[in-house]
């Protein structure tokens, strides 16, 4: 019994030591201390029932985070669905361990909301009353109400939806039929994670992450295996046309986009974030080019309510649809990276590191190997873990 707590209490700590840890980094470190993987994987499921730990699919990749103490992560939850089954199978969902209130209907939502103050929200569009969007949107323009996690879980169109929601401040959106167990995860990664606030854009899996993948693209022998980045076009232009916030909004739009992408294709790829205007795609080919694929089409399909949004309104009667010469032009690009440019960026790199730490990149080094190291947009994150986007000189 007492060995078993000394492995709970590693797993936390090599938790806790990175704010997120991935299954294999977990499966590594406990093999190494001569753990076999059920042991690994009955401690995990006990300290996920104990709500020590909660386990989320990121970016293809099964990441681990560790939660806040019971008493204070005691957060009040909002379910506004008016279908009253699908309603009570959310709060099913959600489970033990959280003050639940249903609503069915927006704008007794708006009312309860204002004067309760819960912590989330999950909330459907379709509501009589007020629409969802029309609830996401008050709530988030509120000063004493915008820090409410919004999670919207809808069977309308996901495509302008999503983008609509995530305009209007939504932290997240999810398409029905909804999967239990991502919802589940993310309310308690959203509400009881230690640390900075979780965040599902800069929370995708980090530079130890993509660090390994670039390992395996060297390495792999497979010729299946393919990375290559997936940029915004045109996104710096685009921010400093209208904002670093609507800049903000594009590339959550796509993160969320590929995430989705990336679940379709099973566990054949892995998407990656490089904190500018780019993302890191690596697995088999026909998984990465499905993933391609369709980011390519749903980031079609709203481009026009993105440009909408921003006031452009397009000639429809049948002549050329036109928005105006000075639109700024947004697309997805994608190039597969070169195993050998790879290798000969990583060895001049490797000039400079201490052999131990082969394997392991900062995000500027990553950039450099990756090509792409001439940046035009940067995220961050405030102390208070506000993610914030700027444009660099040339995207103004």
């Amino acid at each position: 019994m007492e060995v078993q707590e000394e492995l709970k209490a590693d797993i936390i700590a090599a938790i806790n030591d990175k704010q997120q840890v991935t299954y294999n980094e977990l499966k590594s470190l406990t093999t190494s201390l001569g753990v076999d993987e059920d042991t690994l994987r009955r401690n995990l499921k006990e300290l996920e029932i104990s709500n020590s730990i909660a386990a989320r699919n990121s970016g293809g990749i099964l990441t681990y985070y560790v939660l806040q103490d019971a008493p204070a992560a005691f957060r009040r939850v909002f379910i506004v669905e008016d279908d009253k089954n699908i309603n009570k199978l959310m709060s099913l969902t959600v489970g033990k361990g959280f003050d639940i209130t249903q609503v069915y209907d927006g704008r007794e939502a708006l009312q309860k909301i204002k004067f309760e103050k819960p912590d989330l929200i999950i909330l459907d569009l379709m509501l009589p009353g007020a629409d969802g969007l029309e609830v996401c949107q008050t709530i988030k323009k509120d000063p004493n109400l915008k820090d409410i996690i919004v999670i919207i879980v809808s069977a309308m169109d996901a495509t302008s939806n999503r983008f609509k929601g995530i305009k209007y401040g939504a932290d997240y959106y999810i398409k029905k039929p909804f999967d239990p167990d991502e919802l589940r995860s993310l309310v308690t990664i959203f509400l009881k994670k230690k640390g900075k606030r979780f965040d599902p854009l800069i929370d995708l899996p980090n530079e130890d992450k993509i660090s390994d993948a670039v390992e395996k693209a060297i390495t792999d022998r497979n010729s299946g295996y393919e990375m290559g980045r997936l940029r915004v076009e045109g996104l710096a232009a685009f921010a400093g046309r209208f904002g670093n916030e609507s800049g903000l909004t594009i590339l959550r739009l796509v993160s969320q986009l590929l995430q989705d992408k990336v679940k379709e294709a099973g566990k054949g790829a892995f998407v990656g974030f490089l904190n500018g205007d780019d993302f890191v795609l690596a697995g088999d080919k026909g998984s990465v080019s499905r993933v391609v694929e369709g980011i390519r089409t749903d980031f079609h399909a709203v481009l026009p309510f993105i440009y909408q949004g921003e006031g452009y309104k397009p000639i429809e009667l049948g002549i050329e649809d036109m928005y105006g010469a000075e639109k700024p032009e947004l697309g997805i690009a994608y190039s597969q990276i070169k195993k050998e440019d790879v290798m000969e960026r990583r060895a001049e790199i490797l000039k400079k590191h201490d052999p131990k730490d082969i394997g392991s990149y900062t995000y500027d080094e990553l950039r450099r190997m990756l090509g792409s190291d001439g940046l035009d947009i940067t995220i961050t994150r405030d102390p208070e873990g506000d993610v914030k986007l700027s444009v660099g000189k040339s995207g103004k």
